[in-house]
């Protein structure tokens, strides 16, 4: 297992060992004893996202506390774009957004801490994405930001084409909350 550190403290691209021969690849995309010593908890719960189209927006999602998340990301059919935005007003990073692809030919893992609203862009059609979280849902705690935010900055990035559900549209923008 390899670990890379990204410009966001406490983010971190986990690379699995891929053992491949003609049948295909087998890899070990968790471990508990392992995790532990990253401190890495995100055991609680496991959800699935199934995406039909290209284009297919999710986010920018995030919990406040007392259930505030913590969330391991890979892909296991197709390519995202993932998106992570630092919430966390003591970070050096505050309001800094990064993005890293994910595909389900790398097993790329994203490791994102409590703090950090999280979304992804499919890359191709039927992505499903799997991710594990250290704290249950809740829609009371539930919190997101506008991906069409000015204020975010993307590098020949349309967000036009972006494939949003009504609730992911009405987020508010940074400057009405931060």
């Amino acid at each position: 297992m390899k670990i890379i550190k990204t410009k966001i403290k406490g983010v971190l691209i986990i690379q699995t060992k891929l053992f491949k021969d003609n049948r295909g690849y087998f890899t070990e995309s968790y471990n508990l004893k392992k995790f532990k010593k990253l401190n890495i908890k995100t055991t609680l719960q496991d959800n699935v996202s199934f995406n039909k189209k290209k284009y297919t927006f999710r986010g920018l999602h995030y919990q406040i506390k007392p259930f505030a998340q913590s969330k391991l990301i890979r892909v296991d059919q197709g390519e995202i774009l993932d998106f992570i935005l630092d919430l966390r007003p003591r970070s050096k990073t505050y309001l800094k957004m990064i993005t890293i692809k994910l595909s389900e030919k790398d097993q790329k893992q994203i490791y994102i801490p409590k703090g950090i609203a999280h979304g992804y862009l499919t890359l191709k059609p039927n992505t499903k994405v799997l991710y594990k979280v250290d704290e249950y849902y809740s829609p009371k705690h539930e919190q997101g930001i506008n991906i069409k935010d000015p204020k975010l900055k993307f590098n020949k990035i349309n967000i036009n084409k972006f494939i949003l559900n009504k609730k992911d549209k009405n987020f508010s923008f940074l400057n009405e909350r931060y």
